[in-house]
């Protein structure tokens, strides 16, 4: 069995998947803004698999991971937590870290031909690149949501204009899933199709997956998009669990090596 753990800003989601990748148990918990209180947390989740024969686990993280350890939790201070020694304690099979938006992007890009580019529109902009089921190197470093352009007369981060939250803050919304009038999802077109013509010079994709929360409306917004990107356009095939199924994908590579 294989087991993915995926570590996001708002909710951690551990999942155990079957040889032939059927979830047979999930444990989802929110993910608390103390490193201590996540760990005790995480640990008493991760008890609760002891009694499984865990071939390999998949730790998703929310920031850069430099030679399977990570190095930054995004936007949290979390650098001194030892989660490998921790998962270690705790399990005695091979251990790997990735980047969450890596993942979802090796799942939803599984089986498409050529270069796939996944981007995750949720509180802030993440995405992953990979090719032929693997994801490629620049994919550690791929921040789209931090390029900078000039919206509304302002020069803003990418994110600070197309994100779920920044969108949500716009319209004064609990969930940009909500935005179904017309004018808005021209709106959310416009914000989103900014950054999309650099990725396709930069990175020449030949598929852009738009997930995240925009990812749910995807089939809104679409029709209101400019057709002069010159690749395809497509939405996730799992919008709420790309990570932890990218996870099992991942997993099985590693045990195949």
């Amino acid at each position: 069995m294989y087991l993915a753990i995926d570590i996001g800003g708002t909710k951690t989601l551990i999942a155990l998947f079957s040889k032939r990748g059927r979830v047979l148990r999930r444990i989802k918990f929110k993910t608390a803004q103390g490193s201590k209180t996540f760990i005790a947390n995480l640990v008493e989740a991760l008890e609760r698999f002891h009694r499984y024969k865990i071939k390999q686990i998949i730790v998703a993280i929310p920031g850069t991971v430099q030679k399977n350890y990570s190095v930054h939790f995004g936007n949290r201070n979390w650098d001194d937590i030892d989660l490998m020694g921790l998962i270690k304690k705790l399990f005695s099979c091979p251990i790997r870290f990735e980047n969450d938006a890596s993942l979802a992007t090796l799942f939803e890009g599984y089986r498409l031909s050529g270069k796939t580019v996944f981007l995750t529109f949720s509180t802030g902009i993440g995405g992953g690149i990979t090719e032929k089921n693997q994801i490629l190197p620049e994919s550690s470093s791929f921040e789209p949501g931090h390029w900078k352009y000039v919206y509304n007369g302002k020069e803003l981060e990418w994110e600070d204009i197309a994100a779920a939250s920044a969108l949500e803050k716009y319209y004064h919304v609990d969930y940009a899933t909500n935005l179904r009038k017309k004018a808005e999802l021209q709106e959310v077109a416009k914000r989103v199709y900014l950054g999309l013509p650099d990725i396709v010079k930069k990175y020449h994709p030949d598929t852009i997956i738009l997930g995240g929360p925009l990812g749910k409306i995807f089939r809104a917004y679409v029709k209101y998009l400019p057709k002069d990107l010159g690749v395809k356009l497509r939405r996730p095939k799992r919008p709420n669990e790309s990570v932890i199924y990218g996870c099992y994908l991942l997993a099985k590579q590693e045990e195949r090596k």
